[in-house]
């Protein structure tokens, strides 16, 4: 059964998102020693250089551009339909994965959908966000991260997503229905997922303390520090050595790191990077 990675990538006026996916592919080529296939979902263009790193470039399907939603998250509920790969963990394009996690794919063999539904901070404690996610605890939702997760290509897993989808394209009825605690007026994936396993009952199957899904979060408000830092990039020092290890704080990350400022990836990191990868 083929088995790959699944990058989302659609840029806006203010961000890169198709570097930060190259930035990503580079660093799955480099650091999985066997299931390293990469594939990019977008409608933006991606220069020639970029290109040579994913295995396939793939159109986003009945895509129309939508003024509302500057990250486009009204078309990922479509990664199902277009995915090459007979078993597929999607990313969010602002990581870096760092080690090898072939042990992922061992457990998630087991199931049909299951998501990541822990993190850690850069102290690698694992952290439970009640800052940016009131609405979930408030409407005793689960608490799904979409940046991270795996899918089976089967018919278990396409009733999911059409759920999802249901979500998506009815977003401002269902935040109403499932989510009116502190209501958000945007398309949020993760919230969508967590109503999706709201209506399809699939609590247990698709999220599990279990799971050894999870990511660093580097979300100010989950390092634990003082309400005056702003940016984690001006609050620690940190690295990206030659060996594609990520120190940060003294403290090497591990497995999936997800850095949030849209500024990270820099021209340095990304010779870094095509340098790690090149060596392989």
């Amino acid at each position: 059964m083929s088995k790959g990675f699944l990058l989302f990538a659609q840029n806006t006026d203010r961000v890169d998102y198709i570097t930060q996916a190259y930035a990503l592919a580079l660093s799955i080529k480099s650091s999985q020693p066997t299931i390293n296939s990469v594939s990019l979902v977008t409608n933006s263009d991606v220069p020639k250089k970029y290109r040579e790193v994913f295995d396939q470039i793939i159109p986003i399907p009945w895509f129309e551009e939508t003024e509302n939603s500057p990250l486009a998250a009204e078309h990922r509920w479509k990664l199902y339909h277009v995915t090459p790969y007979d078993e597929t963990i999607v990313l969010d394009t602002d990581m870096l994965l760092l080690e090898d996690i072939s042990e992922w794919w061992h457990y998630c063999r087991n199931y049909d959908v299951k998501f990541c539904n822990q993190i850690k901070n850069h102290k690698l404690e694992t952290v439970v966000d009640t800052i940016h996610r009131k609405a979930f605890k408030a409407n005793n939702l689960t608490n799904p991260y979409y940046a991270l997760h795996y899918f089976k290509k089967n018919d278990a897993a396409k009733s999911f997503y059409k759920v999802l989808e249901f979500v998506c394209n009815n977003w401002e009825w269902c935040w109403t229905k499932f989510a009116p605690d502190y209501y958000q007026n945007w398309l949020s994936m993760d919230l969508a997922t967590a109503i999706a396993v709201e209506i399809s009952g699939e609590y247990n199957y698709v999220i599990d303390n279990c799971s050894p899904l999870e990511f660093i979060h580097m979300k100010i408000p989950l390092q634990d520090w003082p309400d005056s830092a702003t940016r984690w990039q001006d609050t620690i020092p940190w690295i990206l050595n030659s060996r594609g290890e990520l120190i940060v704080s003294n403290i090497k990350q591990t497995k999936l790191f997800h850095y949030v400022e849209k500024d990270f990836v820099t021209k340095t990191i990304l010779d870094q990077l095509e340098e790690l990868h090149n060596d392989k």
